[in-house]
């Protein structure tokens, strides 16, 4: 009789010590914010002649430029020994007349990289930040643009590495 109580005993604290380590880890997950930013994709600035200004920074400062700036290419390190991903962060001058970075009023662009677009822009919408357009798929990842508190439009990048 004993040690039939001290068996159901055993058993009823085992499954109540399991239930209370899986809700204890269920919770800890929930409470795990989503990685926003992951990085510079890139930097846009406005300027009076685009190609004037892609030659200079060719030709003192060693950009291997293009009519779309250049792109400087990194590594970003996994911290799984000898894991390392390509990137790629992008500088374009545009035209001092572009409409690009429109609706703000400023002469920069700042490209975010990001991972899970879909999930950020849904999570943005709920914290009230003004999303401008709908996330748009290429190639190279999606894109989709927002507005900072300072009227600063900001590209939103998930590349695909």
């Amino acid at each position: 009789m004993k040690r039939t109580a001290l068996t159901i005993a055993f058993i009823a604290t085992s499954f109540l010590l399991g239930f209370t380590f899986k809700t204890m880890i269920s919770n800890k997950n929930k409470n795990t914010k989503m990685k926003k930013v992951t990085g510079i994709g890139g930097i846009f600035f406005k300027c009076k002649d685009p190609k004037a200004v892609n030659e200079w920074y060719k030709t003192h400062l060693g950009f291997d430029t293009s009519p779309y700036g250049t792109s400087f290419e990194w590594q970003e390190i996994d911290p799984a020994p000898g894991v390392a991903k390509k990137g790629l962060t992008q500088w374009n001058p545009f035209a001092e007349n572009t409409k690009y970075f429109e609706p703000s009023t400023k002469d920069f662009m700042i490209n975010y990289r990001v991972e899970n677009l879909e999930a950020l822009v849904e999570e943005l919408k709920k914290e009230n930040v003004t999303i401008l357009d709908k996330i748009e798929s290429y190639d190279y990842g999606k894109f989709v643009h927002i507005i900072d508190i300072e009227g600063n439009k900001i590209q939103l990048w998930e590349p695909k590495d």
